[in-house]
């Protein structure tokens, strides 16, 4: 089941959230969703849901809005900032009471509580919960339908080292399964080891999107060598001098570069591919629309 998202917009008064916002996520693959504060994710992400109602565009879900969906619970679920705990329940009994809600039972909530790791908390009550076991709280109720979508904002919140790394883990695998996973972060360093594809909002406005390898721009390589300069002549392209013996060649792979030195009998001690990271793409991308 697929996310189309085509022409969504949605203006409060004066002010555009969200304007002629156009993109695609996959099943199969985890959608990383990319934007500066304030750039209208949040506000995207209520619309899929038929919480907030588009200006004009439409948000669907293996072609249907979500309001038309047979069994909601059981084709998406969403994690949204914040939480809609009761204080005084336990954990589990939170899992289950949204459990018999959806028609699901109490054998999916032990199920699900065991999947996300709130097994090891379940008889703590709500309010006690760290922001990292809240987190995982809200998965478990997400996930209680065994919904074939999942639209996630900023799921890794609170969490810590292992339970960040326990996520990655767990969203790929549940794309392996075939499921559709749009999730939302300021975590970029682990959007770039999660995601396969991204979106990239600014002001409302889509700036970018695809496989997240293509969003890097060009890369460079990296060579340290004693005839460093030697090697520069002979290159036809833009060319930094880091030191007498390393440059940053750009414009060419490492083989390129390293054929060029054979060529000519130039020595190399290094050689290393560079390209930018994700926070890099992003900055550059973002920056470019301020």
């Amino acid at each position: 089941m697929s996310i189309e998202v085509r022409g969504l917009t949605k203006a409060f008064g004066p002010v555009s959230a969200v304007t002629d916002l156009t993109f695609q996520a996959a099943p199969g693959t985890v959608t990383g969703f990319l934007g500066p504060n304030g750039a209208g994710k949040t506000t995207t992400m209520r619309m899929m849901l038929g919480l907030v109602a588009p200006t004009s565009g439409t948000a669907t879900i293996d072609g249907k809005r979500y309001a038309d969906l047979a069994r909601p619970s059981a084709t998406v679920g969403a994690v949204l900032d914040g939480s809609g705990f009761h204080p005084a329940h336990t954990a589990l009994r939170h899992l289950r009471i949204y459990s018999r809600m959806g028609g699901y039972g109490k054998a999916r909530a032990l199920r699900v509580a065991e999947l996300t790791g709130v097994s090891a908390f379940a008889g703590r009550a709500t309010r006690t919960l760290s922001t990292g076991m809240r987190q995982r709280l809200n998965l478990a109720t997400a996930l209680l339908g065994d919904p074939h979508v999942l639209l996630l904002d900023e799921p890794g919140n609170g969490l810590d080292p292992e339970g960040i790394a326990w996520m990655r883990t767990f969203l790929r695998d549940l794309a392996a399964e075939g499921r559709t996973i749009l999730i939302s972060s300021h975590v970029l360093g682990e959007i770039e080891q999660t995601a396969d594809r991204i979106v990239v909002i600014h002001q409302g406005r889509l700036i970018a999107t695809g496989p997240i390898s293509e969003l890097y721009g060009k890369t460079a390589v990296l060579v340290r060598s004693p005839q460093a300069e030697r090697l520069r002549s002979h290159l036809m392209v833009p060319t930094e001098v880091l030191g007498p013996d390393t440059l940053r060649i750009h414009d060419m792979t490492t083989a390129q570069v390293a054929t060029a030195a054979a060529d000519h009998g130039i020595a190399l001690h290094e050689i290393t591919p560079e390209r930018p990271t994700l926070e890099q793409a992003f900055l550059n991308l973002t920056g470019d629309h301020r």
